[in-house]
């Protein structure tokens, strides 16, 4: 059987967005533990346990939230008459009619893949270049295929760059930097004819400006640039793997969260869908 911290571990090594819950606090009555975990992933699916049916529902539209903006989340799962718990600056709370009468604290951490930089060229500068990123926890692709790359370096300094800008432009990559001067840099993309789209995304010469002279250095700024791109410009970290996640509804009755699938108790009325969290809810709207 595969524990939670083994199912992390293939989730994360093949590139798939989860997210893991760890409960850090519980209040009796509540049938989670301390140190109880699972993984939530973009479908909504809960593996492990941090919790029963109230409890789940709210942790996992909490986190879908969190594989959205990439936050982790300190989730407060409190009955309607909370007793006394200790203020969380920050947190969720969450207000759960349903439940038992404990309470929870829940910790979520988004787990999303390592961004992926596609690495051009066999020379002191891609070598720089590749163990710089590899350190930023980047993800480094040399087989000069790069689909789901986020950032694509072209350090071949005069070979296979053309092809490799055409490839990495193909791809959908929103930025590719070319280490060439300036002049050769404006030669190198005259000859492949962008469109000014396409010119946009493409950096030379690659790198910020900060008086860089050893392949160390430009490696630095290369990288600098990227990250920038990353963290200010908006560039996607994962441009090949949007997260689809699934559409959430608030249940009429109990007033929580709920994600619509196929097994979330649903009614049709005058037109009008109404999802709720369980078949009680289901049951005191259709008597209603």
């Amino acid at each position: 059987m595969t524990t939670i911290a083994g199912r992390t571990r293939d989730l994360t090594a093949s590139r798939a967005p989860f997210v893991h819950a760890t409960v850090v606090r519980a209040q009796d009555p509540t049938s989670a533990r301390p140190g109880d975990d699972a993984v939530i992933l973009p479908d909504g699916t809960i593996e492990g346990f941090v919790g029963g049916m109230c409890a789940e529902n709210s942790v996992r539209a909490a986190a879908l939230d969190a594989l959205r903006d990439g936050n982790a989340l300190l989730l407060r799962v409190l009955p309607d008459s909370a007793p006394a718990f200790p203020d969380t600056p920050g947190a969720r709370v969450v207000v759960n009619p349903c439940h038992s009468g404990g309470a929870l604290e829940i910790f979520l951490r988004p787990v999303l893949p390592v961004p992926v930089l596609g690495l051009v060229g066999d020379t002191p500068i891609s070598a720089a270049v590749a163990t710089l990123a590899a350190f930023l926890d980047f993800e480094v692709a040399t087989s000069g295929d790069f689909s789901g790359a986020t950032a694509v370096v072209v350090a071949g300094l005069g070979k296979g760059e053309q092809d490799a800008i055409r490839a990495a432009l193909d791809a959908g990559v929103g930025h590719i930097a070319l280490v060439a001067s300036h002049k050769r840099g404006a030669a190198v993309l005259d000859e492949l004819t962008l469109t000014d789209a396409e010119r946009a995304r493409v950096r030379t010469p690659a790198g910020l400006e900060i008086g860089a002279r050893s392949p160390q250095e430009i490696a630095l700024s290369i990288m600098a640039e990227v990250v920038r791109a990353l963290r200010v410009d908006g560039l996607s970290s994962s441009p090949a793997a949007p997260v689809a996640l699934p559409q959430q509804a608030v249940d009429p009755v109990c007033g929580m969260t709920v994600l619509v699938g196929p097994d979330t108790p649903h009614v049709r009325i005058d037109g009008t869908d109404h999802w709720f969290c369980c078949p009680g809810c289901l049951d005191r709207h259709v008597a209603a």
